[in-house]
């Protein structure tokens, strides 16, 4: 890959998108950011302009309608964000013989298969944004055929609205915290999510450069929603913080608009055997967040 032109992300403000520019910046990359208002997936234009000016290396499309619940209210919006926006980049990227990532995620499945879910598996999302991102992934590939889409799920960070940081506020707030012990997955370290991503896009700026396709990227291991927050809490009483009692309740306890698989864990495999990426176990990345979190006083 060029050492001279930069990796452009697709969002400025979200986890993966704030993790990749401090990653860059750690590693030496060249990596330049653009969200709204400047870059819009909604205005094609504003896509066409920013690809124009800063003539990127590769496109990591972090970009997304995230608000899983709101969505329910507001299909058309995240049906443009993440099915069309993502495939207007992906033209764009198409054209000018751009290697593309768009990152995608778990709840394209149902949740109803009892191991890890892999790149094969028949996808059947249970809600609009799940919906919205399957578009997005079929959208983006069929402008795209080279473009690669890397699936992941439960992330955390010290930015943003996330589980992790969601925790930490009850923990300081609540007497009692409740959570579903009945959804499975993989938390998975935004920071470490995207160490593997910019490891991927500079393999696909190599004259050999691996498959194209869809793949699975989440951290080591698995555990439950209950099980990560009594993680989480452990976490604090090992640093002499207070914690409140835990109670493990079913799904249908917790009743949201929109519908969540009860099995989110993905088979991460296949990215190892063709990029030889692999993230660490869930519990070494959650402690060094926390660290992070609450040495700064995060809350």
């Amino acid at each position: 890959m060029s050492n001279n032109r930069a990796i452009l992300v697709v969002g400025q403000s979200g986890q993966l998108a704030r993790c990749l520019a401090l990653h860059a910046q750690r590693t030496g990359v060249r990596l330049v950011s653009f969200g709204r208002p400047e870059l819009d997936l909604e205005d094609q234009s504003s896509i066409e302009r920013v690809v124009a000016r800063v003539e990127p290396s590769a496109i990591v499309n972090a970009g997304a309608y995230t608000a899983v619940d709101k969505a329910e209210a507001e299909p058309d919006r995240a049906f443009a964000i993440n099915r069309d926006g993502a495939a207007g980049l992906a033209r764009i990227a198409a054209e000018a013989h751009i290697p593309l990532v768009h990152i995608s995620t778990d709840y394209v499945f149902s949740g109803e298969k009892s191991t890890p879910y892999t790149e094969d598996d028949a996808t059947a999302p249970l809600s609009v944004y799940g919906h919205s991102k399957l578009a997005g992934e079929q959208a983006v590939r069929q402008a795209y055929p080279e473009a690669v889409v890397i699936r992941t799920g439960w992330n955390y960070s010290p930015f943003g609205h996330n589980f992790l940081r969601t925790m930490l506020r009850l923990a300081s707030t609540q007497s009692v915290v409740r959570v579903v012990g009945d959804q499975r997955g993989a938390p998975t370290s935004s920071a470490d999510l995207a160490s593997g991503v910019l490891d991927i896009v500079q393999q696909l700026g190599r004259p050999r450069r691996p498959e194209p396709g869809i793949y699975h990227l989440t951290a080591a291991g698995e555990t439950s929603w209950h099980g990560f927050t009594a993680a989480i809490f452990a976490g604090l009483a090992r640093r002499g913080q207070k914690v409140p009692k835990l109670q493990q309740i079913t799904t249908p306890e917790y009743p949201t608009p929109a519908r969540r698989p009860a099995n989110s864990r993905l088979d991460s495999s296949k990215a190892e055997r063709t990029f030889g990426v692999q993230l660490p176990p869930w519990q070494l990345s959650l402690e060094k967040c926390m660290d992070q979190l609450l040495m700064e006083s995060i809350s």
